[in-house]
């Protein structure tokens, strides 16, 4: 390997948490696998997937036993709404699975994405916005305290047009570059997110 290159990059900083416990903890009980195939899987190929094609790849993750499933990002392209319609409209999605969806902090990419989950039963909404130090400084030319804005306005988006429609989400939210977010920021955004959301036993995130 060439030298110069892999000292081209510094290391990640080490978390030193002296009071951590949970590396002794073990599992006690199974945990939920979340299958995103569908969603990274298809925007990654060179010719995605056609809905009959997404289709019976969501049936065979069914038949796996997947309980939580990334269907797809909705506001992103008319396929991938027409897809999670597809799987509301016609009952493909059973009673103990739940679809999840993927979208970026921007109020007409969420109301587009509540519209296609009309119907669904207590659906995830992915909610994510990029927090590196790059994309802060380079491409939004914007603070940590206005990045804490974009993700904050992203769950308010939700609750409004969820509530509008009647429809009982519940969130997820992802640092988008979170291994070029400083550690103390990143948590810094999960904790005000999780803050606004006002997270509960029967609403959780």
């Amino acid at each position: 390997m060439n030298k110069v290159t892999i000292n081209k990059y510094s290391s990640y900083p080490a978390m030193q948490l002296a009071s951590r416990t949970w590396p002794d903890k073990q599992l006690n009980n199974a945990p939920i696998w979340c299958s995103v195939d569908l969603r990274d899987g298809n925007q990654a190929l060179i010719t995605p997937m056609s809905l009959q094609e997404k289709l019976d790849f969501f049936k065979l993750l069914v038949k796996i036993g997947f309980k939580e499933i990334e269907a797809g990002f909705p506001s992103a392209a008319q396929v991938e709404f027409d897809f999670i319609r597809t799987l509301i409209e016609n009952q493909h999605i059973p009673e103990d699975v739940r679809i999840q969806v993927l979208v970026q902090s921007r109020e007409h990419l969420i109301a587009r994405t509540i519209e296609a989950l009309s119907g669904a039963h207590k659906p995830i909404v992915h909610l994510y916005n990029p927090t590196s130090e790059n994309q802060r400084r380079i491409v939004f030319r914007k603070d940590k305290k206005e990045i804490i804005a974009i993700a904050l306005e992203g769950v308010r988006w939700i609750k409004k047009y969820a509530g509008k429609s009647g429809l009982e989400v519940q969130l997820e939210y992802s640092p988008e570059s979170f291994t070029g977010t400083e550690p103390e920021f990143a948590l810094q955004i999960c904790e005000a997110v999780i803050n606004e959301w006002q997270p509960s036993a029967t609403n959780k995130i």
